[in-house]
């Protein structure tokens, strides 16, 4: 189900310092974390998404995750822009 809502987002936004910024900038619809990706790439940035009310969905893969937004890499964080 979370992989189909990023394939469908018309922006996202790959990464861990790309997500930081957009939430930051209030860009940021929705934050996805892959499950096996290291807490200490992630944990920052769900704190800050949950402080500022972003909500934020777990999916189990990196690589699906990476695949759902259509790179041939892993993604630890994919934002969803606020459109």
């Amino acid at each position: 189900m979370s992989y189909d809502k990023v394939k469908q987002a018309s922006k996202t936004i790959i990464g861990t310092k790309q997500a930081v910024k957009a939430i930051r900038a209030g860009q940021v619809k929705e934050l996805f974390v892959a499950l096996d990706a290291d807490s200490w790439v992630t944990d920052p940035v769900i704190v800050l998404a949950k402080e500022v009310g972003v909500p934020v969905s777990l999916v189990e893969s990196k690589k699906e995750l990476g695949k759902a937004c259509g790179i041939h890499v892993g993604a630890a964080i994919v934002a969803i822009a606020a459109s």
